[in-house]
């Protein structure tokens, strides 16, 4: 079976969809299928079932992705620590971030690629879908997120920011004229918020209920940034950001509250206590000493 056949059926068996994984692999689809009835004549078996309005794996497809992901897995990471190694590279350091100001945050990669030319650093930007569980799986190193984390597997290293909070609603929303906003007002409106996260996390972002006990109500769930935005521009709902994302977000269509009474969020790197490395340690130790700073 060729590598690129592997990856095809595993991600057609994660996607259930001929077309989006013809999209995410920039193949055809007509590649996709060719490539699914070439292993289904191999094995002497169907794979998938297919109707006009499903795609569903068979029991032998299932038994096959079981078999299959931790070995692509692993030939996929024997791939790239060999081509880290012929550039010099001994290890890679992966960070996920929640904040947007990827720009103002350069200061520490960039110290951290200076002293340590050896070790990667890849920097993703993340959604808002389980954080938590992408460093609990080994797909992410070390988290930059909002505090507070209590994650009893986590360890929570140094600040590299403070930032105030605004609040974020469409042009012509009736609070647009406003010059701040005190918290016990957003009671009054549907807030956006990322869905299925600790309800103490989700309370650190954002309170459930103002100082005088009246609920905050939370709308439709949304998984990214994009979305969320939207959903504000378009009236659906309003939100709280940290005052960063003024330097990044330009949009006639949004106005930028103050909070004053919001408490500001601290944004930390946080990392998987058991996986705790050399590297990571060096980062932890990068931001520590070049400071955390506030907006």
């Amino acid at each position: 079976m060729e590598l690129r056949d592997i990856e095809i059926f595993l991600l057609l068996a994660e996607e259930l969809h001929f077309g989006r994984t013809a999209e995410r692999l920039r193949v055809s689809q007509a590649r996709v299928s060719q490539a699914v009835r070439k292993q289904e004549r191999r094995i002497g078996a169907a794979l998938f079932e297919r109707t006009s309005r499903s795609v569903r794996l068979t029991e032998v497809g299932r038994q096959l992705r079981d078999d299959l992901q931790p070995v692509y897995a692993g030939l996929h990471e024997s791939l790239e620590r060999a081509r880290l190694a012929a550039r010099g590279v001994t290890g890679r350091l992966r960070i996920g971030m929640m904040p947007f100001n990827l720009v103002d945050l350069h200061c520490y990669w960039k110290e951290f690629r200076s002293r340590y030319p050896q070790w990667e650093l890849e920097i993703r930007q993340l959604g808002y879908l389980d954080p938590f569980g992408r460093l609990r799986n080994g797909d992410l190193d070390v988290l930059v997120g909002w505090l507070p984390v209590e994650e009893r597997d986590f360890t929570v290293g140094p600040v590299l920011m403070t930032d105030p909070r605004i609040l974020a609603v469409a042009a012509d929303h009736e609070l647009a004229q406003l010059t701040s906003v005190r918290l016990e007002m957003l009671a009054d409106f549907r807030h956006a918020m990322p869905p299925d996260i600790p309800h103490y996390w989700e309370d650190g972002y954002m309170p459930f209920n103002t100082p005088r006990g009246r609920m905050i109500e939370r709308g439709r769930p949304t998984i990214n940034a994009e979305d969320l935005i939207n959903e504000v521009g378009m009236g659906e709902s309003i939100h709280g950001f940290p005052s960063h994302v003024t330097r990044h977000w330009g949009m006639p269509n949004i106005r930028w509250i103050p909070v004053p009474d919001l408490a500001a969020l601290s944004y930390a790197l946080v990392w998987r206590t058991e996986a705790e490395n050399g590297p990571i340690r060096a980062l932890a130790d990068t931001v520590r000493e070049l400071g955390a700073f506030r907006f």
